[in-house]
C-alpha cells in the first residue's frame, strides 16, 4: 500500500510540474526594435523583483507552446515575455513560400536585443538577471545572439533550433553565457546533425553548453495534442536548396522531460530565488 501511495504521490507531482498553469496576470506591451513597435504579452509572477526570460516563435508566429511555457516560467517565479516580431511587419506564416531568409534572420535578432534591455530597465526585473529562449526559426535567431552577443545575458534557451541560421558564425564560436539546446532525435525539419555541426565549432566556453535529444520525437514536439505529420510544402534549410517538407507533431514523453530539463537549467544558469 505504502508503495502505491508513493507512486501516486510521484505522478502528481510529475503532473504539477508539466501542466500548463492559468494564464494569471498578463499584460500587453511594445518594445521598441530598430524603429519598429514590437508587441508583447508580459507575465509577472507577483510584486517582488524577479529574472525575467524573452520567448521568440517559430515561423508559424505565436503558438499555444510559446503561450505554455510563459504560464510556466510565470508560475516558477520568473518574469516572462513572449515576443511577437511577426504582426508589426505585416506577417503572419512564414514556413512556406515566405521562408525567412538569412538577412530576415539577422533581422529580427535585433528584437532580442531589445527585449533584453526592456526587460532589464523594468522595476519588477532583477537587474542583469534576464536570458532568452527561442523557437524552431526563433531558436535559429537565439543561437545567432547565443553565439555572438550584443547584450549581455545570463542564460539562453535553444529549443529544436533552426541552427544553420548560425552558419555565418565563423569556424570559431564562443559560448559566453550558460546555452540549453533542446531538440528531438527524429527531427527532420532542424536535425540534431546539422546542430551538432555547429557545436563542434565551438572553442571557448563548450561546458556552458547543455544539449539534450529527446528519443523518438520530432519537431514540435512540445505541440501538445498534434498528431505526428508530414508537410510537404514548408521550407528546409537542411534540404538541398532549402526546400522541402518535413514531419512536426507532439511528443508528450519528450514534453516533460524538456519542461523538466528547462526548470532544471534555469535554477542553475537564472535562480527565481535570489
Amino acid at each position: 500500500m505504502a508503495g502505491r501511495l508513493l507512486r501516486l504521490a510521484a505522478l502528481a507531482l510529475l503532473s504539477a510540474l508539466v501542466a500548463a498553469p492559468s494564464a494569471g496576470a498578463q499584460q500587453a506591451v511594445r518594445v521598441r526594435s530598430e524603429g519598429i513597435d514590437i508587441p508583447a504579452q508580459l507575465y509577472k509572477p507577483g510584486t517582488a523583483k524577479a529574472p525575467a526570460v524573452a520567448l521568440f516563435h517559430g515561423c508559424g508566429g505565436v503558438g499555444q507552446n510559446n503561450v505554455r511555457m510563459a504560464g510556466l516560467l510565470q508560475s516558477w517565479g520568473y518574469v516572462a515575455l513572449v515576443v511577437d516580431s511577426f504582426s508589426s511587419r505585416g506577417l503572419k506564416d512564414v514556413c512556406g513560400r515566405h521562408w525567412p531568409t538569412q538577412a530576415d534572420a539577422e533581422k529580427r535578432a535585433y528584437d532580442i536585443d531589445a527585449s533584453l534591455r526592456w526587460l532589464d530597465a523594468q522595476p519588477y526585473v532583477r537587474a542583469g538577471q534576464v536570458g532568452f529562449m527561442g523557437y524552431s526559426y526563433g531558436g535559429g535567431v537565439a543561437a545567432l545572439r547565443a553565439f555572438a552577443p550584443r547584450v549581455p545575458a545570463r542564460a539562453a534557451i535553444l529549443v529544436y533550433p533552426d541552427c544553420a541560421l548560425a552558419e555565418p558564425l565563423g569556424p570559431r564560436l564562443a559560448v559566453p553565457q550558460p546555452t540549453m539546446v533542446a531538440m528531438g532525435a527524429l527531427d527532420d525539419w532542424t536535425p540534431v546533425a546539422q546542430c551538432q555541426a555547429l557545436f563542434d565549432r565551438v572553442a571557448t566556453g563548450r561546458e556552458l553548453l547543455e544539449t539534450h535529444v529527446y528519443p523518438g520525437a520530432h519537431h514540435s514536439f512540445d505541440a501538445l495534442g498534434l498528431p505526428v505529420r508530414y508537410l510537404a510544402g514548408v521550407g528546409n534549410r537542411s534540404k538541398p536548396g532549402g526546400c522541402c517538407g518535413a514531419h512536426y507533431g507532439a511528443n508528450e514523453a519528450a514534453w516533460k522531460a524538456f519542461v523538466g530539463d528547462v526548470r532544471v537549467f534555469l535554477a542553475k544558469a537564472l535562480p527565481a530565488s535570489p
